[in-house]
């Protein structure tokens, strides 16, 4: 039985996943990282690449093939932990896309955007939470993560100086923002509060976490553009994230948590 912390990302090899992984390097904490990609050969890439950025790390990584839009990739990905590890303490339900802003190049109707961003976010999530919940619910300290967005708060949306969040003039046609995503990401949130509704006598801790604009490759603009609408280092996500894996947020469970406390529904 692995004595380290076994903790699965989902869409680790980039972005804000990737920094997870790193972050989790860091720590003083031994993990076995399970860095899971839609792509093997992507995965493996990355989990040499953050190997190699931290040699003396006490964690290893292994990799696991998972795309969470293809239920056989997801029960492939069961057999694998539950043959090799047995248990999960952690998962962290990180794979996820915006696809509001490239909708057009993509080539996808309105219908297929929202279906798509549904399927993936939402959707796809739950299949693989649902499908790993036996080997979480084998570990003495089980966590349950969702990687949220601080656009998914109804709250803020009446005092938020975002541009996305201000009112275009009148007329017809007009830009709509990101809804798709916005509307998936406030629907994960519910999903959250009902696994944890579910899991409460389990004694697993489950939040979502809301890592803040970072300038990943996120919604197709790319880290630069990204970053020139202010978004933060990414690194700074993985900090937040792994906060919430070593118990800094346990007084929050079952609330979507941010840097500096939670966020408003």
């Amino acid at each position: 039985m692995d004595s380290n912390q076994i903790v699965f990302i989902t869409g680790a090899n980039t972005g804000l996943g990737f920094e997870i992984v790193k972050s989790l390097l860091q720590s003083d904490v031994a993990y076995t990282i399970l860095l899971g990609g839609r792509s093997i050969e992507k995965a493996n890439t990355a989990a040499k690449d953050a190997q190699a950025q931290y040699p003396e790390s006490s964690s290893t990584i292994e990799t696991i093939q998972i795309d969470i839009e293809d239920d056989d990739s997801i029960n492939q990905a069961f057999v694998k932990i539950i043959d090799g590890y047995k248990r999960l303490d952690v998962l962290i339900n990180n794979a996820g896309a915006l696809f509001d802003l490239r909708a057009d190049t993509d080539g996808l109707s309105m219908r297929e955007l929202w279906n798509k961003t549904w399927n993936l976010n939402v959707t796809g999530t739950h299949i693989v939470t649902h499908t790993l919940m036996p080997l979480l619910l084998a570990s003495k300290n089980p966590r349950l993560l969702f990687i949220t967005s601080g656009t998914s708060t109804l709250t803020e949306t009446a005092t938020s100086p975002l541009p996305i969040d201000k009112s275009p003039p009148a007329g017809w046609p007009k830009s709509l923002g990101m809804p798709a995503y916005r509307a998936s990401k406030c629907g994960m949130n519910m999903l959250m509060r009902q696994w944890f509704r579910v899991l409460k006598e389990d004694g697993v801790k489950v939040w979502c976490v809301s890592p803040g604009h970072l300038a990943t490759g996120l919604g197709g603009l790319g880290k630069e553009m990204n970053a020139k609408f202010g978004a933060k280092d990414p690194a700074l996500g993985g900090q937040i994230i792994r906060e919430v894996v070593e118990g800094k947020e346990d007084e929050n469970v079952g609330k979507v948590v941010r840097r500096g406390g939670p966020q408003p529904w």
